[in-house]
């Protein structure tokens, strides 16, 4: 993946927004632009700048409209803090947080957005889900794949309605099968090339559970 050319923080921007010495600078005296300020902005995002801030606030903006969240290619590092005071009285459906540089997601994006039912983490660097994500009851659909996880988050398996958690172009190299087992909802549990070894393979080949469990014979390592 090509390193992004800037990265966001808790304030959507590393860049401190300077104030301008111009006249003509309409700007609000907080550091607030007026477009930011009529889309909902506060102080909360008083130091904001770029066109990638831009994108996320109107993508925030749309969602309050459709509630569906597109944070794809916005080169962020963590869900802003910003996002979660924008949304604060929208239920989100769906959210897309691909093709980032996230490595990490908190306990409280689960208590923000408890009602989304898909949610799209692929092409990020994270390594494992908070346990608090068993609060996503409403969620159907989870996209997890292409990050470095290198177990599978004990947490999925909590998940209530859960129904296609799609894995797969990760570093996963064991599972606990007996887990998986207990689960009564998934329907679809994409597994393919992961580096999981022999003996996972074949008790996942082989393990009777109600949904169905895709792999790739690339996936197999040799056991060490």
């Amino acid at each position: 993946m090509r390193p992004p050319h800037s990265t966001f923080g808790n304030d959507i921007t590393n860049t401190t927004h300077q104030g301008s010495n111009d006249p003509n600078n309409n700007d609000d005296p907080n550091g607030i632009p007026p477009h930011i300020a009529r889309m909902g902005g506060t102080r909360i995002m008083s130091r904001i700048a770029g066109h990638g801030v831009i994108r996320v606030v109107e993508r925030c903006e749309e969602a309050k409209e459709n509630r569906k969240l597109d944070l794809s290619e916005c080169e962020l590092m963590q869900v802003p803090d910003a996002v979660y005071h924008l949304m604060r009285h929208t239920e989100l459906k769906t959210c897309d947080l691909s093709f980032n540089v996230i490595k990490k997601i908190p306990p409280k994006f689960a208590v923000n957005f408890n009602f989304i039912t898909d949610l799209d983490l692929s092409h990020n660097q994270i390594s494992k889900l908070p346990d608090e994500w068993a609060n996503l009851k409403s969620l159907q659909r989870l996209n997890i794949s292409h990050n470095s996880f290198i177990a599978l988050p004990s947490v999925v398996f909590k998940m209530p309605k859960l129904e296609q958690l799609h894995a797969n172009n990760n570093g996963i190299i064991e599972i606990d099968t007996d887990q998986m087992i207990e689960s009564e909802n998934l329907e679809l549990v994409d597994l393919r090339f992961n580096p999981l070894t022999r003996s996972c393979f074949r008790k996942l080949v082989n393990a009777k559970v109600g949904f169905r469990i895709e792999l790739s014979e690339n996936s197999k390592e040799e056991d060490w």
